[in-house]
């Protein structure tokens, strides 16, 4: 329409027609959080499976937690136990150790009291041996001395038994704290039973120097006063 016809128009009483408002372009969401904000029911439905995910994420974060506290857990757990069983290995060794020594203890023990039985028995024979039959004389003049268990002993003798002694032909045993004077056959079955009681037995294809006072300069009469 020209300007003519519409000032024509305008001027028989008509109005110029508003013009229509203009409506803005809409544009779609460009990401996930516009579309979900541009539709809410979209945004609802979608809610409760992130907030599942996020559970599930937070359950999966939560259970190697948990994971991972159980493994420290059991690392002290391992570690005792290994040690309990060193503590029973160890206290088994000893307790086998200390029966051990109990058993041989007793052993030593009993071997020692047999041993003493022995020597009971043997000295009650030598003691049965030997009644009656030793040589000392009460007159005896001279003193034999010799050597037994480390030290200087002496037995009393006459002239003629200070020369057996030498010879070989009588013998020292000694009972009870005492020398007594035998015959050396006598000794000889008294060592058989118990050697410990022979104190002095020549040998005479011995050389002198193994028995020094076998020389008659130590025959010292008893009775000296020096």
């Amino acid at each position: 329409m020209t300007n003519s016809m519409k000032d024509l128009l305008l001027g028989l009483g008509f109005k110029a027609a508003t013009p229509a408002p203009a409506i803005p372009e809409r544009r779609g969401p460009t990401s996930a959080q516009g579309r979900a904000a541009a539709d809410p029911a979209s945004r609802s439905q979608r809610t409760p499976a992130a907030g599942k995910g996020a559970g599930q994420r937070g359950h999966g974060h939560g259970g190697r937690r948990e994971q991972g506290a159980g493994a420290n857990v059991a690392q002290p757990s391992i570690r005792k136990s290994h040690a309990s069983a060193a503590e029973i290995d160890l206290g088994k060794a000893f307790a086998l150790r200390a029966q051990q020594e109990k058993a041989e203890r007793i052993e030593a023990e009993r071997l020692k009291q047999e041993a003493a039985a022995r020597k009971r028995q043997a000295k009650a024979k030598v003691v049965e041996l030997l009644h009656g039959k030793t040589l000392d004389d009460a007159a005896a003049e001279l003193v034999r001395h010799f050597e037994y268990n480390g030290k200087i002993r002496r037995v009393h003798v006459t002239a003629a038994q200070f020369k057996a002694l030498n010879a070989g032909e009588l013998a020292v045993v000694q009972l009870d704290g005492r020398y007594l004077l035998v015959a050396a056959d006598l000794a000889r079955q008294v060592h058989d039973l118990l050697p410990s009681l022979v104190a002095l037995l020549v040998d005479p294809q011995a050389p002198v120097a193994d028995d020094p006072y076998a020389d008659a300069k130590f025959a010292i009469p008893d009775d000296l006063t020096w």
